[in-house]
């Protein structure tokens, strides 16, 4: 339900939005709740914090509705406004507009404006919303951890579950593009970033979209980390879809010799999750550690160009879904044992 705050002086206009809206209030599609003027409308956000849409008239008294816009922003930036007002002028709506104005209505009221408006208005704070929630689940934010992006996040409660530490399932996924330094010693600066950035960009969309994050960017290779249901088949399915789309990307021109290919491995099991780094610098990555992370960097070490590769324990959990190819035994680094090791064909 769309809880929406209606900021008017005008007494009759609660009564017409009750009445126009009265089938989605019936249907508890809308919750509506009004203010005689900007400074009750910030009272009632203080008593409504759920509230996410602002409709506002300009003209009010006490506090208008430009002088409201300004301090929506301070202090509930999430919230999306409306302004309907007589007063459509350019200049006002440019002065809405630059305060953070969502959409702008003039007066009378036309109903049916009004409604499309709010729909499209909620979509947005839908848009809003699924976007916070694939910053907390993705860990986007995890460098630099200030009171400003914390409250923004939603307090400390949000700071607490930021700080959690624990022991996590998971799959980690190292994603390496072979032979970039060379690349990179041969190119400007500019061509170098540009080229980077475009195959992490690749590798994002298609980890993002199996439900991973990136834990972080090692110079040219990703660290990916998979957790909730069936996450070592969603790195895989990641893998083999980041695989095939640096493989189809257009030819660089003829001055820079290099095909770009990507070697992958995979390891899923145990892990540490924190946030480790320098709380006094205010500078904390939230990151997985602990040998299963260790164990999928060292296979990555091993795979060839194209080759994305995984341990003997991974593959009985995963071979009735994906075709693999038994590649042998290797010595890993500060390994006892050797390990057996296989080829995710597809």
């Amino acid at each position: 339900m769309a809880k929406i705050l209606v900021a008017d002086d005008e007494a009759d206009l609660e009564v017409l939005i009750k009445q126009k809206f009265r089938q989605k209030i019936r249907e508890q599609k809308y919750e509506f709740v009004f203010a005689i003027n900007g400074k009750d409308a910030l009272e009632k956000i203080k008593q409504h914090p759920d509230i996410e849409i602002l409709l506002s008239d300009i003209n009010m008294p006490e506090m208008d509705g430009l002088t409201l816009l300004s301090r929506l922003n301070e202090t509930s930036p999430l919230i999306k406004s409306v302004i309907v007002s007589a007063y459509g002028d350019m200049e006002n709506i440019r002065t809405a507009m630059n305060r953070g104005a969502f959409d702008f209505i003039t007066k009378p009221i036309n109903f049916e404006d009004l409604s499309l408006t709010i729909e499209k208005t909620i979509l947005q704070v839908l848009q809003i919303k699924e976007t916070l929630k694939a910053i907390k689940e993705n860990n986007i934010l995890k460098m630099y951890v200030d009171e400003t992006v914390l409250n923004f996040m939603g307090g400390r409660e949000f700071e607490s579950s930021l700080m959690a530490n624990e022991i996590v399932e998971a799959s980690v996924v190292f994603m390496d593009i072979c032979s970039f330094t060379a690349i990179s010693e041969s190119q400007a600066p500019d061509t170098v970033v540009t080229m980077l950035n475009s195959y992490f960009d690749v590798m994002a969309k298609e980890i993002i979209a199996q439900g991973g994050y990136i834990d972080k960017f090692i110079g040219d290779a990703v660290m990916a980390v998979f957790r909730g249901d069936y996450h070592l088949d969603r790195a895989i399915d990641a893998s083999l879809a980041v695989r095939s789309k640096i493989a189809e990307l257009p030819p660089l021109p003829a001055a820079i010799a290099f095909s770009p290919q990507v070697s992958i491995g995979i390891n899923s099991g145990e892990m540490i999750s924190g946030n480790i780094g320098s709380a006094n610098l205010k500078r904390l990555d939230y990151t997985v550690i602990g040998d299963t992370v260790n164990v999928a960097q060292r296979l990555q070490g091993f795979a060839k160009e194209s080759q994305i590769i995984i341990n003997e324990t991974a593959y009985k959990q995963v071979k009735e879904s994906f075709n693999c190819s038994k590649v042998g035994e290797v010595n890993l680094k500060n390994k006892a044992n050797t390990m057996n090791v296989y080829e995710v064909m597809d």
